[in-house]
């Protein structure tokens, strides 16, 4: 045999000897992920999630908080350049002063200690308070300050920060409390609290006893504070100079004092106050202004005043505030309440509801908005350079919109209560008749009637009002000054409502980016693009971004929320989303060049709106997917370079997760459909594995959406469930108006077919699973396919004739509008189309059940009446059918309790891993849990065959 060349036997060497590596590499990843552990549900204690995301206005010092499960948080202090990374443990509520000095925070107690003081039933106010957190940026000190009550920074001047102490509860019976007494008051919610202001550099303090409430102006250094007072402090409304250590009394008198109000620089005052401190059911305020002329403030309105109506009162309930330059205060006036006659026994009082077809709100809606009636108000405003009062709503025009900040004299009233009816059958978007309002004068005069619009609202100077118009789904604007009305998108070819709208309702707009200065631009957007549109409509329109052509969707990304105008000489920040490939990114524009873009990053992940620091080009935002928990990265706003600068989770790598994809296939309609389908770490296209479908409407533009182990309420979770060896598929639901359950059926079932010809599916282990909507199309499923091996359905509806004539109790409205335009989408009523409300009301196919089913209804539903649910069950217990319906006692549309949420969690995967997985019958389900032992026996425990 010949020699071979030496270059050929080193290649064949180095091939084998790469080979091996390989194999190596191969076998060590094929065990570490043999040794990864499913997630169970004791992970959702220790996962922990990121809050409080802050970056100073010098971009130099990020904080973040996080949260595990159940435990104690901790913030995390870093600082831009990396040289210093500090942890506090059991901290929260984070702010940074203004000139990036300082960060203040709140300590909590231990979360274990608090929970067993409260085993032991120890009273609220006997727990312990909250310690204040001072750390100074520059030298790296850390002071606690214990048992504080609330804290406040100035919002945009640095130095001052103020704070009230929560005192520590004193035993009725003690020595320190009888000497308290003999003083005169105690510390209270009555009474008020201890204020301290403090220096932040000098950490030179005053303090000020009693207070009620206090407020910093947004410049100026001033803060304002009423106090009840003591012996050596009178009651009373008092202004400090926190730069100048000055302070002033405004107002001393013993009095019930609400509503304070000061103006941007500090300079003017305003507030509530009622001398009368005795207990009144009504209170008869009186409006008192001051300012930097004046020794004390001054009552300039209340019942007297000649701009009141006889038996009226100056609101204690609506805001009072000054506009943004301080030329007007507003504030409002309501009718004396009506008051029950208190000379009447028990027996003699009448309690009877009279509902009237006239009535514009049903009965059950003026219930839940009871309190909100009686303290509806109507607005006036002062004027402080003549002390004249301008009023410009009324009873007619309850509603008004202001425009810049309050300084603008036009604004805009609504009015809609002659309108209310409709909202029964019609649902949103709610009908209007609009008045233009002169601030000046009061004057009024109607400028469009009766019109339905998703959004609306005065440009940010308030020279238009712009709206979207149902009926031809266009955007108008109207100008003050001529009151002339342009139709906006009239020129263009594309629409501005959303382009798939499947129900029997007008399709709601994009929205808008935002207005450049002087109301001189409006941008638009489309489904994919931004359009710069001139108000007026004498310019053309110009498409700034032109992602159409290539299905690529660009959204303004604001980073400075003082921020008014787009300003067209500075480069946006776009986010992107491609809906073919689902990738997003961001994205650079000059609004001078438009269609010039510049792509600064993209990738097969969620992209998060940007935090920036307000006087710097530091930001951070973050990256997810199903896999990547959205850790915080550091850059700046070109993007070039990132870091990561948290690891909140740094535990997942020992846990099996899984991937995600779009899955494609037709509907029995022949519409090209999408999904997203999740499948296992290590997944083996050979096995068979079990799968849950779950689904709600359209979702798989949430591919890239990171699920952690965490307490659902209504839902699978996703990265449990495939943790442990699921599949799940996510099909996108298209709808046709009149047939929502057959929609549902021609766009489900063909994808779920599709999955089993793929060969990696079991198809006698499916499942299917969804809450409220989806938990409808659940019912509706099982009568018409034996397809699944087991169902959960979260409040659905059940029954389409009972339910249409039901009520939503938490709004008190009918639930008409939802099947007749939105989304049930019957299309119309009951006695137009019997036939609809019947073939797509699972309760009349309930013998065609063969599917084990699980319902969740709790008795305090306000979205869906949990007799549905009960409809479901015993029509099914009546027929013998595989079923159970959870009920938890007093909670809403889905449990909010933690320990319930956990408990539903359980039962619903010991649910389907009995039905999907062959394990072992859980108690619960095998014998049930009788009442008498409800809270006691939770049934977990697996029952052998």
């Amino acid at each position: 045999m010949p020699k071979l060349p030496q270059f050929f036997s080193t290649k064949i060497f180095t091939m084998k000897y790469l080979l091996a590596i390989f194999l190596c590499l191969f076998q060590i990843e094929l065990v570490a992920q043999s040794t990864k552990k499913p997630l169970d549900h004791n992970s959702y204690d220790f996962w922990n999630t990121i809050g409080e995301t802050k970056i100073t206005n010098d971009g130099k010092w990020i904080s973040y908080k996080i949260q595990p499960g159940q435990g104690d948080p901790v913030v995390n202090l870093y600082s831009g350049n990396g040289t210093e990374q500090i942890t506090f443990e059991r901290a929260k509520s984070t702010e940074f002063s203004w000139n990036s000095d300082f960060l203040v925070f709140k300590i909590t107690a231990p979360f274990d200690t608090v929970k067993s003081m409260r085993r032991r039933k120890v009273d609220d106010d006997e727990l312990p308070k909250d310690t204040l957190a001072i750390y100074n940026l520059k030298s790296l000190k850390l002071e606690k300050i214990p048992n504080v009550k609330s804290v406040a920074l100035p919002k945009e001047w640095s130095g001052t920060l103020a704070y009230l102490l929560d005192p520590v509860k004193i035993p009725e019976d003690s020595t320190l409390a009888d000497s308290l007494k003999v003083i005169g008051k105690l510390n209270n919610d009555e009474n008020g609290f201890t204020l301290i202001v403090r220096s932040l550099e000098s950490a030179k303090q005053d303090t000020f006893r009693f207070v009620l409430d206090y407020k910093f102006s947004k410049y100026g250094n001033q803060l304002v504070f009423h106090s009840s007072g003591d012996s050596t402090f009178h009651a009373g409304v008092y202004k400090f100079d926190c730069k100048k250590e000055i302070l002033k009394p405004l107002f001393r008198k013993d009095a019930k004092y609400k509503k304070l109000a000061l103006s941007e620089d500090g300079s003017q005052v305003a507030f509530l106050a009622d001398p009368d401190t005795a207990k009144h059911t009504i209170r008869y305020h009186g409006l008192y202004y001051w300012n930097e002329k004046m020794d004390s403030a001054r009552l300039v309105a209340d019942t007297t005043h000649s701009v009141l109506k006889k038996n009226w009162l100056i609101s204690e309930h609506d805001s009072v505030f000054f506009s943004q330059n301080g030329e007007r205060l507003f504030f409002g006036i309501s009718p004396e309440p009506l008051l029950p006659d208190t000379t009447l026994l028990e027996e003699e009082i009448v309690n009877v509801e009279v509902w009237s077809y006239k009535d514009e709100r049903l009965h059950t809606q003026q219930n839940i908005e009871l309190e909100q009636d009686k303290k509806k108000a109507y607005q006036y405003w002062f004027n402080p350079s003549d002390f004249n009062i301008i009023q410009f709503s009324n009873m007619e025009i309850p509603n008004v919109l202001l425009a810049d900040e309050g300084n603008s004299t036009n604004a805009v009233g609504l009015a809609n209560d002659h309108y209310q009816r409709y909202n029964s059958w019609e649902g949103t978007p709610l009908r209007n008749d609009f008045y233009q309002i002169d601030l000046q004068t009061g004057n009024r005069k109607i400028f469009e009637e009766n019109l339905r619009s998703y959004s609306f609202d005065l440009s940010p100077k308030g020279n238009y009002f712009y709206w979207i118009d149902t009926q031809d789904s266009a955007w108008y604007s109207y100008a003050f000054s001529t009151g002339k009305k342009v139709k906006l998108t009239d020129q263009i070819n594309v629409q501005f409502t959303h382009e798939i709208h499947d129900a029997p309702t007008p399709p709601p707009p994009y929205g808008i980016a935002g207005w450049t200065e002087n109301d001189e631009f409006i941008l638009i957007y489309d489904r994919y693009d931004i359009w710069l549109i001139d108000p007026k409509g004498q310019k053309d329109p110009v498409n700034l971004t032109n992602g159409r052509n290539e299905r690529k969707v660009y959204r303004y990304l604001k980073l400075d929320h003082r921020d008014r105008y787009i300003n067209p000489k500075e480069p946006l920040l776009l986010h992107t989303y491609n809906e073919i490939s689902r990738e997003e990114g961001y994205a650079q524009l000059g609004i001078r060049k438009p269609g010039r873009m510049v792509q600064l990053m993209e990738d097969a992940y969620k992209y998060s709106r940007p935090v920036k620091a307000l006087k710097s080009k530091e930001l951070i935002y973050t990256i997810q997917s199903f896999v990547q928990f959205p850790d915080l990265m550091l850059s700046d706003i070109s993007f070039r370079q990132s870091k990561k600068i948290s690891d909140a989770n740094p535990q997942q790598k020992q846990y099996s997760w899984g991937s995600a994809e779009i899955f494609k296939w037709t509907s029995l309609d022949g519409n090209a459909l999408e999904g997203m389908l999740f499948k296992p770490e290590g997944f083996d296209p050979s096995k068979k594995y079990p799968m849950i479908v779950n689904f709600y409407e359209k979702s798989s533009q949430n591919l890239h959406n990171h699920r952690y182990p965490k307490p659902e309420r209504s839902t699978i979770n996703y990265a449990l469930y495939v943790s442990n060896g699921y599949v799940i598929f996510n099909p996108d639901v298209y709808y046709r108006i009149g047939y929502p359950g057959e929609s549902c059926y021609n766009s489900v079932i063909p994808g779920v077919t599709k999955l089993i010809d793929e060969g990696f599916i079991d198809k006698d282990h499916i499942g299917v699973q969804g809450h409220s909507w989806g938990g409808y199309q659940i019912a509706y499923l099982i009568t018409k396919t034996d397809m699944f091996a087991a169902a959960e359905a979260g409040a659905p509806v059940a029954n389409m004739i009972s339910a249409y004539g039901g009520i939503r109790w938490w709004t008190g409205l009918s639930r008409m509008f939802q099947y007749e335009h939105t989304q049930s989408r019957i299309g119309g009523t009951l006695w137009e189309y019997p036939l609809r409300f019947i073939e797509n009301s699972p309760i009349f196919f309930v013998d065609k059940i063969n599917t084990p089913l699980l319902i969740m209804h709790n008795d305090a539903d306000g979205h869906v009446p949990w007799y549905q649910g009960i409809e479901l069950f015993v029509a099914m217990r009546r027929l013998n059918k595989p079923s159970w319906m959870l009920n938890y006692p007093g909670e809403p549309h889905w449990p909010l309790k933690r320990q319930n949420q956990v408990d539903f969690d359980i039962r619903m995967m010991q649910y389907f891993d009995y039905y999907l997985k062959n394990t072992k019958e859980p108690s619960w389900m095998k014998k049930g849990i009788p009442a008498e032992e409800k809270g006691i026996n939770l049934g977990y425990e697996l029952i052998e065959e």
